[in-house]
């Protein structure tokens, strides 16, 4: 063993290796994008790595490699795993011969998500345990432990890490590759009565899962993470039950106090109820804390009228804990002293700090994604539109001044929607924006939809050639893999032709004139078409050389400002300039200026 200083992402990685990880594969996506990357950055050649079109590809990819005896693991953001959904249902069912973790990294605030989904939920839903760490330290250690029970159990499991373990920071110890556990996959055994779903095999399975999770339910309730720390005063009576990140807070909030008993719960389905019994015996009251849902309070009470337990059980349902958003420090603090009784910390009479600026989520300056909408927005000037997105860097086309997201709901619900509201609202001309990255993870179906359903709708695939938003993975059209293969692209004007579009142009956004005239042109059209917006990432390119004012020209009418809204056009004292730290010579500010003020650029 020795001592490495890693993010937890890192650490649930390096914590696979060790445990024998033959396959990895997932779809990126905040707080859980890092756990394959490290992995691919970690590999020595023996461990398959792949960036899958989506979750649910994923899944079934880690599915088929876990069926060989292998351990693998999927990774993906909660959100990612409703995609995943359909093939984790059968899946709890069919099992599995190797060890099959599925990392769903859990993201309260929410900080980066639409929603604020709580996975503990999700295992349940699905029968299958679920594994909670509480730290960086945790969540190395107890990856091992999810493939130890996966093989044991055949079954698939999932581990819940939080953005907070998932990005936060710690010195922990790993083990020498010397330590590693190996092992070989003993390969597929055709056995239509074990991997062919029927009815009569998951009848049978359902019965056997749910005797099984009784067993579980036993065995977690003696998991050496699943503690019960006692009181440091034996006559307290009160109690508080955590989880995860949450438990830290805990921990750091009754340092040097008379503390209640606690309950670690690191297992959160099957919930440890025996652990629970024993946690709950001769206390008056406990306080649940808990990110997001009230998952251990829920238990906790179930127990209680299970066992005739006369403890009172507090958190959210109960108003003692926030319901919505993630926990602090300073939160879980404020909770435990209301509880405890605790005279809380005197606040420091000061002068109240100056306001910081408001600084929204924008566009990069130089970003193509800016000058696609841009180009949509002056073609369709004075028409009634609709202007659907998608999730990706381009949700943020929503933003003043170019307003130019009507809505947005999941990963490539944007075509779909796009095709409804045409059918409600036929005077309304409709556009679809998707990213190249979420094209192909789930936009394909909604234009396959659109072409046999006969829409009337413009779809605009805005293409900079990476999956930019969760950190420039590659995709199917980039011609690369995590494995590092040069590879064919795959062509999306391709595939949409191939699915039944007449018409797919494409075409650079940054040639303003042309790209409008295109969108005139096309959007006059019926039926279902196709423009792909091409250019690269302006992080991904080397920048051309600054734009420049020409301050004996500018007359001051700030459209480049009011129009694009780049943060590399800024106004100083008085007058609009050009931040030459941030410009990246991408000339779109220059074809707007009414009197071709703006130049220098090198084109």
């Amino acid at each position: 063993m020795h001592k490495e200083f890693l993010m937890g992402n890192a650490a649930i990685a390096r914590g696979a290796i060790a445990a024998g990880l033959d396959l990895i594969c997932g779809y990126p996506g905040t707080p859980s994008t890092e756990v394959l990357e490290t992995t691919a950055k970690n590999n020595k050649g023996d461990i398959y790595v792949e960036w899958s079109v989506n979750e649910k590809a994923a899944m079934e990819l880690g599915a088929g490699a876990a069926y060989c005896g292998a351990r693998t693991m999927v990774t993906m953001k909660q959100v990612g795993l409703n995609v995943a959904a359909d093939p984790l249902m059968s899946l709890a069912y069919i099992g599995v011969k190797g060890g099959m973790v599925i990392m769903v990294a859990d993201d309260p605030g929410p900080i980066s998500s639409q929603t604020e989904q709580d996975t503990r939920h999700f295992a349940a839903f699905s029968k299958l345990p679920c594994f909670d760490p509480s730290s960086v330290q945790e969540a190395y250690d107890m990856i091992r432990d999810a493939f130890a029970y996966s093989e044991m159990y055949h079954t698939p499991v999932l581990f819940r890490p939080t953005t907070r373990v998932c990005h936060g920071y710690a010195s922990i110890d790993v083990k020498d590759p010397e330590e590693y556990y190996t092992h070989k996959p003993e390969g597929f055994e055709k056995d239509p009565s074990k991997w062919v779903i029927f009815p009569k095999l998951s009848y049978n399975a359902h019965k056997n899962i749910e005797k099984r999770n009784i067993e579980l339910s036993d065995v977690f309730s003696e998991y050496h993470r699943n503690a019960i720390i006692l009181p440091a005063d034996p006559s307290c009576r009160k109690g508080i039950a955590s989880h995860g990140i949450s438990f830290t807070y805990v921990s750091e909030a009754i340092v040097d106090r008379s503390a209640p008993k606690l309950f670690k719960v690191s297992t959160p389905f099957p919930f440890p109820e025996k652990a629970a019994v024993e946690f709950l015996k001769d206390l008056d009251e406990v306080l649940c804390i808990e990110e997001l849902d009230p998952v251990i309070e829920r238990e906790l009470t179930y127990v209680c009228g299970k066992y005739h337990l006369n403890t009172k059980i507090r958190g959210k349902l109960t108003g003692d804990v926030q319901t919505a958003g993630e926990n602090t420090c300073d939160s879980v603090y404020c909770c435990i002293a209301e509880f405890m009784g605790w005279e809380k910390p005197a606040v420091k009479e000061m002068d109240a700090p100056p306001e910081l600026p408001v600084r929204p989520p924008v566009l990069c300056a130089g970003c193509p994604h800016r000058a696609s909408f841009y180009a949509v927005k002056t073609a369709m000037k004075g028409k009634k539109c609709v202007f659907c997105g998608d999730i990706g860097c381009y949700t943020l086309g929503n933003a003043m001044p170019l307003d130019m997201v009507d809505t947005c709901l999941c990963m490539g619900a944007g075509v779909n929607i796009t095709q409804g509201i045409g059918r409600m609202d036929p005077g309304t001309t409709c556009f679809a924006f998707v990213g190249d990255s979420t094209f192909f993870a789930s936009a394909i179906t909604g234009a396959v939809n659109a072409v046999y359903n006969q829409a009337d709708m413009t779809l605009i695939v805005l293409d900079n050639s990476t999956t930019a938003m969760t950190g420039h993975q590659p995709h199917p059209g980039t011609g690369r893999t995590m494995m590092g293969q040069v590879v064919d692209k795959v062509s999306i004007e391709a595939v949409l032709r191939g699915v039944g579009l007449k018409t797919v142009e494409t075409v650079d956004p940054l040639d303003l004139e042309t790209a409008v005239n295109t969108v005139k042109r096309v959007a006059e059209e019926k039926g279902v078409k196709a423009i792909i917006f091409k250019s690269p990432c302006a992080v991904l390119i080397k920048p051309e050389k600054p734009a420049v004012i020409d301050e004996d020209k500018c007359i001051g009418c700030k459209k480049c400002i009011n129009s694009l809204g780049c943060p590399g056009i800024i106004i100083s004292g008085g007058k609009v300039k050009i931040d030459s730290s941030l410009c990246t010579g991408c000339g779109l500010c220059s074809q707007v200026c009414p009197v071709d003020a703006i130049g220098g650029m090198d084109k």
